[in-house]
C-alpha cells in the first residue's frame, strides 16, 4: 500500500480534500534536483481538516473517478482562527479611523504663526 505525506490546499468539497504532494526529481542530463509536485483527490471521512494541514495519505479503492486516497494520518494541524474573530478583524480594517495623539490635536487647533503674522506690504499707512 502506498503512502504519501503532503499538505492539503483545498477543503472546499464534501469529505474530500485535495493534497498536494511535492517531490524531489533528478534531471538526467544536468545532474540537478528540482522539486515537482502533483495534487490527489482524498477522502477525509472522520476528520476535521483545513487548509495547510500536513496529512499522511494512503492508496485504497477507488471511491470516484479522480479519488483513490485516504487520509490515515494528520502529522501537523494548521493554525485556525475562528470566523467570528476574522469577521472582527476584518470589519475592524474596512472601518479603520487615524487615531489623533494629543500633539496633533493642538497644532490642529492653534492657527500656524505664519497666517497671524501680517506682511509690512499688506499694512494700510
Amino acid at each position: 500500500m502506498r503512502t504519501k505525506q503532503g499538505i492539503i490546499t483545498s477543503a472546499k468539497m464534501t469529505d474530500t480534500v485535495t493534497v498536494t504532494v511535492h517531490r524531489s526529481v533528478f534531471h538526467p542530463i544536468y545532474k540537478k534536483r528540482y522539486r515537482t509536485s502533483k495534487k490527489f483527490l482524498a477522502d477525509a471521512k472522520g476528520y476535521d481538516l483545513a487548509e495547510g494541514d500536513m496529512v499522511i495519505i494512503s492508496e485504497c479503492r477507488p471511491m470516484s473517478k479522480n479519488k483513490h486516497f485516504r487520509v490515515t494520518e494528520i502529522v501537523k494541524s494548521a493554525p485556525r482562527l475562528s470566523k467570528l474573530k476574522e469577521e472582527e478583524h476584518v470589519t475592524a480594517a474596512l472601518n479603520h479611523k487615524k487615531e489623533v495623539t494629543e500633539q496633533e490635536e493642538v497644532k490642529e487647533k492653534s492657527p500656524s504663526p505664519s497666517s497671524k503674522t501680517s506682511h509690512p506690504s499688506n499694512s494700510q499707512s
